[in-house]
Order: structure tokens, then C-alpha cells, then sequence
């Protein structure tokens, strides 16, 4: 599946305790704790002071998971605080996290960079390959239309992501550090703020 060449905002949730512990939390809808909710309130107000800079937002699609959600419904917040549009939320359960079966709620450990290769997946877990299709579908979806959309998502998504813009794939994205992505040969991911 390709992902279609259109530009979009992407801003992982803030952290939650298990992000501050290391654990993968995949599915599991761990709540953002306080530093989380400070992240996605400083979030809105760089969104806010530099949107014109790159492309306005036109609407937010999140990932249904609460972490992500609560993410999406603060910094829209900041956004309108700060003069922006009410943008609307949506969400797509295409762009929830990957399930990472047992490993959820474990460290993170060496057995990730073999996942993403293919050549291992934890028991129950969702295989590398299928995430990357999950979220080029939803992240096509969400840019279909007239506008940019800002996507609150995920970590794991993101890095699935980044291997259909054709970028290494195991890269962390920090909790809740907008992004504005450029297609092209390869791909331009601009960290804002």
C-alpha cells in the first residue's frame, strides 16, 4: 500500500507512566499523566503559534485510544484558546496503536528491531507489515479531502510511517513534538516548535 503524496501535522500523544517506565503499552489505554497533559498543552500552543508557517489545520483525526484522544481534545483546545478555528475531532480506529500482545506492559527489549524487520512478532501481537497497511490506509484517509489534517496517533504508528515514506523505521518519536510532513523524494519531516 502507498501512502498518498499529501502534506499532514502528526503529534504523537503526551506521555503517560508506562512511556516514563520504558513499558510498551500497544493497545493497553494507559491515561496521560500530568506531564502528559502539560505536553499536550504546550503541543496546541506551538500548533498555534505556527501553523501559518507551514499549512493551517483543517481538522483532527486521533486515534480512539484515550491517550491519544485526550491529546487530540487539548491541543484542539490551545489551538481555539490562541485564536485558531474549533476544529472538529474525528477519530479511526485504523490509527489506534499496534497490539503488541504479550509484550505489552513489558520493557522494551531487543526482540522490537527484529519485529519491525519481519522476522519476529511477539505472541498475539500484530505483525510489522500489517501495522505499516493499517496506517497507510488511515493516514490516506485522513489527508483525503480538501485541507491538511493534524493526526494524533502513536509511536509504533508513526514508525510504520515512516517506513512507507521510505525513512529508516525504528526511530522514537518524542511524546507530543508536532510534526509537519512533506512528501517527496524522500519524505520531509519538519520537528516545529
Amino acid at each position: 500500500m502507498v501512502l498518498n503524496a499529501r502534506p499532514y501535522w502528526y503529534l504523537r500523544h503526551g506521555e503517560t507512566d508506562w512511556n516514563a517506565a520504558g513499558l510498551s503499552q500497544g493497545r493497553t489505554d494507559v491515561p496521560l499523566n500530568d506531564k502528559g497533559l502539560e505536553q499536550a498543552r504546550s503541543a496546541g500552543g506551538i500548533l498555534a503559534g505556527h501553523w501559518h508557517d507551514y499549512a493551517p489545520i483543517a481538522r483532527v483525526v486521533s486515534s480512539p485510544l484515550g491517550r491519544a484522544l485526550r491529546t487530540a481534545e487539548i491541543a484542539r483546545d490551545a489551538i481555539t484558546a490562541a485564536g485558531g478555528p474549533a476544529l472538529d475531532i474525528t477519530t479511526d480506529p485504523g490509527l489506534a496503536e499496534v497490539c503488541f500482545g504479550e509484550q505489552e506492559g513489558q520493557p522494551m527489549g531487543d526482540w522490537y528491531d527484529a519485529w519491525i524487520a519481519g522476522e519476529f512478532c511477539p505472541s498475539g501481537a500484530e505483525p510489522f507489515a500489517d501495522l505499516r497497511d493499517r496506517a497507510v490506509a488511515a493516514v490516506n484517509r485522513a489527508t483525503h479531502g480538501e485541507g491538511v489534517p493534524l493526526i494524533v496517533c502513536h509511536g509504533a504508528m508513526f514508525r510504520a510511517l515512516r517506513s512507507a515514506m521510505g525513512l529508516a523505521a525504528n526511530v522514537r518519536l518524542p511524546n507530543a513534538v508536532p510534526l509537519f510532513l512533506t512528501p517527496g523524494e524522500p519524505w520531509a519531516l519538519t520537528q516545529v516548535g
